[in-house]
């Protein structure tokens, strides 16, 4: 009840209830149709943030699983139908997901969507790559789908930007590409084991690195001045991209082209990645086990090797001169075999691994074992939606760290809690930092005497936990007198 009464009470008790309606209505309701990995995952997340959150799929056991573990409302139904998308309430909902396994009810449920509730934004997980060409056509015609996500094509991305530099075991772009983010195992060799943050200043001045994260023994920790740099920690830093070269060599690392590429699975994802490999005219190989998947590989390669056999035997790797490569890539369907070859060719001398997984409880293991370079399509579907569902006038989002944390890219509002004050007067949630300002193309280091102006873009890293605080402090205060 609202903490007053009688006449006055009664007057403003409009007020109150007016309040809680405009607040109700920040309240995001997403409908997601699919309760595979992806929708289970984005749920979870999603609930986690307080978001209002309805899952639909046939599946039972699918549907059992996310009622039994995630506060969410869930209908066990179709989630192309008309009236189970009624039902879940569609005509409210801002944002709908449609990420079951099949792109053709994908496509349904975002028509069917778009019939009931034309305001309602609408994401689409869309794989096959017939539908390559006509991802655009999607967003100006029925059913008119606002974002075509293909994980295939960000895991290749992905790939692709990890090769760029070879020490590195995760890499993105920020700021249309003017600044990146790297992960890299930190040697015992480099001039940056056990240096203290704060003394970064003093020892490499201008040209110190920042440091938006450091995981040691599985353990993220959000930096701060006190901390030192350990042999083995895996170090994520941020630069602009002409000093890249320049940064790596602050880490005792140096960018080597890559010229030598071997695939192991020669699937959806292998011949995109063989393709855009061959447009580079980087030396590739493709391992496949199917001989008719050989043979419609064969077919479409330019310049690519394709090669029927397993790829988990060691004579064949050896055959075809697997420690001449500068990165073995495995992308088989099964994560068993991508691990497995992964750790052969690392044994047989191969320059680095990726190693494609999907099912995220195998990621601890990989750690253990000793692979660091990991793409998930599944991850990569995330970090596309997380990017679409987040509020405030966010410019991307990037999952890291198997989802315990983001990098975030934002428009900074001129009503919003971070902007027109000084840096210090202003309460970060723990486990989040800002990690630069770009005013009109100039990138810069805050201190806590910086000030965030409205149309500055602003980077931030942050735990998942921290995220709710973070959306909320980048979005524009409401004003109700």
């Amino acid at each position: 009840m609202p903490p007053w009464g009688g006449a006055i009470g009664i007057a403003n008790l409009f007020i109150w209830n007016t309040i809680i309606s405009l607040l109700g209505g920040l309240i995001l309701k997403i409908i997601i149709v699919g309760a595979g990995e992806v929708g289970y995952h984005i749920a979870s997340r999603l609930a986690a943030e307080s978001k209002n959150v309805v899952v639909i799929d046939k599946n039972p056991e699918a549907i059992r699983r996310v009622a039994e573990n995630i506060d969410v409302q869930t209908i066990r139904a179709s989630g192309s139908s008309p009236a189970v998308l009624e039902e879940a309430g569609i005509k409210s909902a801002e944002i709908l997901l449609a990420v079951t396994n099949s792109d053709e009810s994908n496509l349904v449920s975002c028509l069917v969507a778009n019939m009931l509730s034309p305001a309602t934004k609408k994401l689409a997980r869309i794989r096959s790559a017939d539908y390559d060409d006509y991802h655009q056509m999607f967003s100006l015609a029925a059913p008119h789908i606002n974002t075509v996500i293909n994980p295939e094509i960000e895991v290749v991305n992905t790939i692709l930007r990890i090769m760029q530099v070879p020490c590195a075991v995760d890499m993105g772009e920020l700021a249309g590409g003017k600044v990146i983010f790297v992960g890299l195992v930190l040697n015992s060799h480099s001039p940056m084991a056990n240096l203290r943050l704060a003394d970064f200043g003093k020892i490499f001045g201008q040209s110190r690195p920042l440091i938006a994260a450091i995981v040691r023994n599985d353990q993220l920790i959000v930096p701060r001045g006190e901390h030192t740099l350990q042999s083995g920690d895996v170090v994520y830093f941020v630069c602009e991209k002409e000093r890249l070269q320049e940064t790596l060599r602050l880490f005792g690392e140096s960018l080597e082209p890559v010229k030598r590429v071997m695939i192991v699975g020669g699937g959806r994802i292998g011949h995109r990645l063989a393709k855009t490999l061959e447009s580079e005219s980087i030396h590739t190989k493709i391992i496949e086990s199917n001989l008719e998947r050989c043979k419609f590989l064969s077919e479409r390669m330019d310049k690519t090797v394709v090669l029927h056999g397993d790829g988990s035997n060691q004579k064949l790797l050896i055959e075809e001169n697997v420690k001449d490569c500068d990165v073995v890539v495995t992308l088989t369907h099964n994560e068993e075999t991508n691990i497995l070859v992964s750790l052969l060719a690392k044994n047989l001398g191969a320059g680095s691994t990726i190693t494609k997984v999907s099912n995220f409880s195998y990621f601890p293991l990989i750690s253990a074992i000793g692979l660091k370079k990991v793409v998930s399509p599944r991850l990569s579907a995330i970090s596309s939606i997380l990017h679409n569902v987040r509020k405030g006038k966010m410019l991307s989002v990037i999952s890291l760290l198997r989802e315990e944390a983001e990098m975030i890219e934002a428009m900074a509002l001129e009503t919003s809690a971070i902007t027109n004050k000084p840096l210090k007067k202003i309460s970060f949630p723990k486990g989040a930092i800002l990690i630069l300002i770009i005013r009109d193309d100039i990138i810069m280091i805050p201190t806590g005497e910086s000030v965030v102006k409205h149309g500055d873009k602003i980077i931030i890293f942050a735990r998942k936990q921290a995220i709710p605080k973070i959306e909320k402090m980048l979005t524009v205060k409401l004003s109700f007198f």
